[in-house]
């Protein structure tokens, strides 16, 4: 199979995975949404700032280094295996040790006993990353889309059983970890992979080089995410980090689902390819101008329709969330092009550069969200989305450097989505006009007006309008369209 129809191929199973992923969470979170109360997901939430950073110590990025390596034996494995699991025991030690003084933080014993069972997954993670980083290494995105969507299903029976129940946050909590016990094993039957330990600590070294400085970079990138929701833990409390989280994760979704399901395989396709510079700048801005014209249409839905959407999907209790989702929908633009150009810099052996980028952005996102912190959530989003400004304008310009690209590259790779979707915007304000007061009365019809004809009219637009940028990619769904309908 050509590199070319490698990438199509892997990057069509990580999307249904990505999406399969999406969709799932979304219609069992909507459920959730209504038997859990705000600062109960907020709870959570906020375990999940300590529990995830210190996700990226355990994995040491070594992971990343061996999916990045030319080649990887069965010993490269079995010392991935015995690295994580050690640093793994080391930090459920350290969280169970500081469990009560997080409990005293927060004002609350119940955050230390949630801390300490969320820990446990830390012993389970080597047996599920392992695998998992083969498959990544070999390709196989159909397999580890199986145990992805596999998993999500296991993991929101459980949440949705227990909180039905009464139990709250630990709900969640439980959840994760059983997910995570489920993933290894689906994960180790895939890949035919079974456990070893190896001490080969010179190897070790090589590994780490590359693993410290990609664990370093998602350890910075993650802390500077999470600022929002750690600085508003302790102004706007649990509810506040609720309504904000919701926002973020509903304006994240597309972007995770659509650039996301490119990052990986892009990533491992532009590590096959790093000595051919012309490759990597087609790889890179292709994905670019496709990613674009898949994912923007959401976000103009999300600044359009924000409020009745968030009161349709999760109830008028959520109704604050809207705000922060539609400043949040600006960024979408510039977290593509973060995303994709982390990939050409991982790939390119560029993080050394990227970790100073990121470390700089702590700073600057810390400083905006404390200015805008007066003015709540809306402040708090504000500020994120100009410190996503910078540090996307600070990647690309690293990409193109490592890349030997040019600035209106980046400008023609959104020229298409740029025409599709003024186009869009100026369909809903057609639409719009001519609503009658009773469909606009009712959020979820207006809802269901509004994305319908949006949505017909920009598949319209993408499929016949003759741009040349997307003659490829339109003639191929054309051409399924015709077979779809040809079978039926």
């Amino acid at each position: 199979m050509s590199l070319g129809n490698s990438i199509r191929h892997g990057a069509k199973w990580v999307f249904i995975g990505n999406t399969g992923s999406q969709l799932i969470n979304f219609a069992l979170g909507l459920i959730l949404a209504r038997l859990l109360l705000p600062a109960e997901f907020g709870m959570v939430a906020t375990i999940l700032i300590f529990t995830s950073l210190a996700g990226f110590v355990a994995g040491g990025g070594m992971g990343q280094a061996i999916v990045r390596a030319r080649e990887a034996s069965k010993r490269d494995y079995d010392l991935l295996f015995t690295l994580q699991l050690l640093i793994g025991m080391t930090i459920v030690g350290i969280f169970f040790a500081l469990a009560p003084w997080f409990g005293r933080w927060y004002g609350n014993p119940l955050y230390a006993d949630l801390l300490r069972v969320a820990a446990l997954s830390f012993l389970v993670r080597p047996f599920f990353n392992v695998p998992s980083n083969m498959l990544h290494r070999e390709m196989r995105f159909k397999a580890k889309t199986a145990v992805q969507l596999v998993n999500l299903v296991f993991y929101n029976g459980i949440a949705l059983s227990l909180a039905y129940l009464g139990h709250g946050p630990w709900s969640l909590i439980l959840a994760g970890l059983f997910g995570s016990i489920a993933g290894a094993l689906q994960f180790s039957w895939y890949a035919r992979w079974r456990p070893g330990l190896c001490f080969d600590f010179a190897r070790a070294g090589e590994l780490m080089r590359y693993g410290v400085l990609a664990s370093s970079n998602n350890i910075v990138c993650y802390i500077r995410r999470q600022l929002p929701t750690f600085i508003l833990s302790r102004s706007l409390g649990a509810a506040g980090v609720g309504l904000y989280n919701k926002a973020e994760s509903l304006a994240a979704r597309p972007h995770g689902f659509i650039t996301g399901s490119v990052y990986d395989v892009v990533f491992r396709a532009l590590a096959k390819e790093q000595d051919n510079l012309d490759k990597c700048r087609y790889l890179f801005f292709r994905s670019l101008t496709l990613v674009a014209v898949y994912a923007l249409p959401f976000y103009v839905g999300f600044l359009w329709l924000a409020k009745p959407l968030v009161v349709t999907l999760f109830g008028q209790r959520w109704a604050d969330s809207a705000a922060p989702l539609m400043i949040l929908s600006l960024a979408a633009p510039l977290m593509m092009i973060e995303n994709l150009a982390g990939a050409v810099l991982a790939a390119r052996s560029w993080l050394d550069k990227e970790l100073v980028a990121q470390l700089i952005m702590i700073a600057v996102a810390a400083g905006a969200i404390l200015a805008g912190l007066p003015y709540g959530m809306t402040g708090v989003a504000s500020g994120m989305v100009l410190a996503q400004l910078y540090i996307t304008l600070h990647m690309y310009w690293l990409a193109k450097r490592s890349l030997r690209a040019r600035w209106r590259d980046l400008a023609r790779a959104f020229v298409p989505a740029a025409l599709l979707n003024a186009i869009l915007l100026a369909v809903l304000w057609l639409v719009d006009r001519v609503v009658p007061p009773p469909v606009r009365a009712v959020d979820a019809l207006y809802v269901l007006t509004m994305a319908a004809t949006g949505g017909l009219a920009y598949l319209l637009c993408f499929l016949y309008l003759p741009i040349p940028a997307l003659a490829t990619e339109t003639a191929r769904w054309k051409a399924r369209l015709k077979l779809t309908k040809a079978l039926a």
